[in-house]
């Protein structure tokens, strides 16, 4: 029998999920960033920020950005940590990472990239000091997994931090589905002619783990001391995780 998983709200054979991601991001990878700007109305920058201050991160410090994308957290992080520390973007998606490659390298900020799947991180264990992973885990097809590979390249004393869609406040659950079913995928369709991927980002932000959900996974896999923070009434949840 083939191994099902959610694919938005259909459901598919394992093996195929990760090209139906694939075909996602390669569609929007070009206008990326400025959908991440209409549809949260800037609000993303925000929550990125925000991690970036729960991080710790410092002068010196080893972080690996997971699921990168165009480069937003492995820019800010470069800052953090200075001459002497190392940023690496990685992501499964080779448009994503053309495009986050590119920003980095106009902002003077490159350091290390790589494609690689976050289920199979090609990096030793106990490298670094922390983990990020934003909007990024609910497209992967074993989410264990890639959280186990995340806390196992953790230092001792690293934390891993994921931010991602989450559940919203309950009060304001009928509003936000209009949003995200009627408003987006028109998005979509008019900023990069493609409501289909818009409309599957919708359908992946409802099948994702909800915030106690993911903490007891992040738990399972090994890490301690897990707590999150709910941002703009749980529409995005940062949680945080430490290896031992």
């Amino acid at each position: 029998m083939t191994n099902q998983t959610h694919f938005g709200f259909e459901t598919v054979a394992e093996e195929e999920k990760a090209g139906r991601v694939a075909g996602v991001f390669s569609s929007v990878a070009q206008k990326y960033d400025i959908m991440n700007d209409l549809m949260s109305m800037g609000l993303h920058r925000l929550w990125k920020m925000f991690a970036i201050e729960i991080s710790g991160v410092g002068s010196g410090d080893r972080v690996l950005d997971v699921a990168g994308g165009t480069g937003d957290l492995s820019a800010a992080f470069a800052k953090r940590v200075g001459p002497t520390g190392e940023v690496w973007l990685t992501d499964i998606n080779n448009a994503m990472l053309t495009r986050g490659r590119d920003r980095l390298l106009d902002a003077g900020v490159l350091g290390p990239v790589a494609q690689c799947d976050a289920e199979k991180l090609p990096f030793p264990s106990d490298h670094f000091d922390c983990v990020t992973v934003a909007f990024g885990l609910r497209n992967m097809t074993h989410k264990e997994s890639a959280i186990a590979e995340m806390r196992r390249v953790l230092k001792p004393g690293g934390r891993l931090l994921v931010l991602e869609f989450s559940k919203v406040w309950k009060p304001l659950e009928p509003a936000y589905d209009f949003y995200s079913f009627k408003i987006l995928p028109w998005l979509g369709s008019k900023v990069v002619n493609d409501p289909d991927s818009y409309r599957y980002l919708a359908e992946s932000i409802r099948m994702h783990p909800d915030q106690a959900t993911l903490k007891s996974m992040m738990e399972g896999a090994g890490l301690a001391r897990v707590d999150y923070f709910n941002l703009t009434a749980g529409v995005v949840a940062l949680h945080r995780g430490y290896k031992l």
